[in-house]
């Protein structure tokens, strides 16, 4: 049974919410796009009170932070279109039948029987050279970027420089970039401990990533469309004893630039 209009206007016009840990913040004409739907119905026929809210007063649903951007996007603009090389499409198949976004789910389950989405394809002529990873991003309509991963790590240098180099594990690998961007190429390999309440399109120099090897985050970034486009380095010696018979300890931090 429906509410009364009077409880239904009780929800303010700009409303924020709690995803899974991600905030949004929005318009309750936005929440209530598509009649009928889990939102539509949370937000007009329900009174604020009766929804969970976190401490801070959002209104908290437990769902995929990162992917209910899409679920928003859509419900700003039923013709969606996700990232070139979006790779959670299950997922988010999932999210719309949860949210009761039946035209969003049909459209989901469509094209990954399919395997790919009509609405990223780029046709070219037969006898066209490949473009590079900038060239095709932008021809696909995947959002431009840049995103800078670091690292920090210790090696030791004993007597002999060209033997005796010791290098120690990579201590943390750093993620700095706008925030809707990282989650988009890291998903759930990033760490957001350290900046958890950071809104989507802003930006933070405060994530890092659950690998071990570099060469896993230049994976994902490549997967992605984004290339190399700078990197630099430095090196400090934090212990050098006056004994030469004694290593001496070097630490390091290097930055490499990505671009889309």
């Amino acid at each position: 049974m429906a509410r009364s209009d009077t409880q239904t206007l009780s929800f303010p016009e700009i409303v924020e919410l709690n995803v899974g840990g991600q905030l949004y913040v929005t318009r309750l004409e936005t929440l209530t796009a598509v009649p009928n739907s889990l939102l539509w119905r949370r937000f007009t026929q329900s009174a604020p009170g009766d929804l969970p809210r976190d401490r801070k007063g959002r209104f908290f649903f437990d769902r995929d932070g990162f992917l209910f951007r899409y679920i928003l996007d859509y419900l700003r603009d039923p013709n969606l279109i996700l990232p070139d090389l979006f790779k959670e499409r299950k997922r988010l198949l999932k999210e719309a039948d949860f949210f009761l976004l039946h035209d969003l789910a049909t459209r989901l389950a469509t094209d990954s029987k399919d395997g790919h989405s009509p609405h990223n394809e780029t046709t070219t002529g037969g006898d066209t050279e490949p473009s590079s990873p900038v060239t095709v991003a932008a021809l696909q309509g995947t959002k431009p970027g840049y995103i800078t991963v670091g690292y920090r790590g210790t090696y030791t240098i004993g007597r002999d420089i060209q033997t005796d180099v010791k290098f120690r594990r990579v201590a943390r690998i750093t993620v700095c970039s706008k925030i809707s961007l990282a989650k988009e190429v890291f998903g759930d390999n990033l760490n957001e401990s350290r900046d958890p309440d950071r809104l989507p399109d802003k930006y933070t120099s405060r994530y890092y990533l659950k690998y071990n090897f570099l060469e896993q985050a230049f994976d994902r970034l490549a997967e992605s469309g984004f290339h190399m486009v700078a990197c630099s380095s430095t090196g400090t010696c934090s212990f050098a004893s006056s004994d030469p018979s004694e290593d001496k300890l070097w630490t390091s931090y290097t930055e490499y630039v990505f671009s889309r």
